[in-house]
């Protein structure tokens, strides 16, 4: 693990509200998402062919952890088009659940049990649409286990902007942003915790994203999975 330099020498706040991503931190990626992609784009732009087909998984790859309907927009300006395929991609990522292909990360259903008995709150943010992450949740069991479950809907937009986040601390009325952890895979989770003040920002490696590349993007710590939080939330004195 390595802390960073961003706040360094500022009072360090008690961590009220814990903002965890789903896929790749929370709940295991495993490919799906690219894979729901794929079968979306096969369906809908298939007329484009194979180099225009792998520029587009390329940058479903580049944007991960970023609202989908932002990623589409950028590969299909035309609006119709960007809805019809996250449409599709919805759809798509159902299906992928539907085949059982949902599971959580290690641990984390009892990470988030811990902090919520430790008295802190717990909001699952996700840049899908609200349908897909109600399913996923569904699909674990979990409706019952964080305190929120975000999407970009909710917030006005998704990562790498802050809106999650701040979003996240007005509806668990934490103390402030310092009071908040940011908890993700990729780097747009990190800069999007960097962007709303965030106390701490946490990146895991159970995404596909490297330590360099998370620090890089401004976590001050990388763990190897969201199991080890509240270890380091205790060495941290948060």
């Amino acid at each position: 693990m390595s802390i960073g330099d961003r706040g360094s020498g500022a009072a360090k706040a008690r961590i009220e509200t814990v903002v965890m991503d789903m896929a790749g931190t929370t709940v295991v990626d495993g490919g799906i998402v690219e894979e729901a992609f794929t079968r979306a784009w096969d369906r809908l732009q298939s007329a484009q062919g194979p180099r225009r087909r792998e520029e587009a998984i390329a940058w479903v790859r580049q944007t991960m952890g970023q609202s989908k309907i932002a990623v589409f927009r950028h590969l299909l300006p035309e609006e119709s088009a960007a809805q019809a395929l996250n449409a599709a991609f919805e759809a798509a990522y159902d299906e992928l659940v539907a085949e059982g292909r949902s599971a959580a990360i290690p641990g984390a259903a009892d990470v988030i049990r811990a902090l919520r008995a430790d008295g802190r709150r717990v909001v699952l943010t996700t840049g899908f649409a609200r349908p897909t992450a109600e399913a996923i949740i569904a699909s674990l069991g979990w409706e019952d286990l964080p305190d929120l479950v975000l999407t970009p809907s909710d917030a006005g937009r998704g990562r790498p902007a802050p809106d999650l986040n701040l979003v996240a601390l007005i509806r668990t009325e934490a103390s402030g942003v310092d009071a908040i952890a940011v908890v993700g895979d990729t780097e747009s989770d990190a800069r999007s915790g960097v962007a709303a003040g965030a106390g701490l920002v946490v990146g895991v490696l159970t995404g596909d994203r490297d330590r360099e590349a998370l620090l890089a993007a401004g976590a001050d710590e990388v763990i190897d999975s969201v199991a080890a939080l509240p270890a380091l939330l205790e060495r941290l004195g948060r």
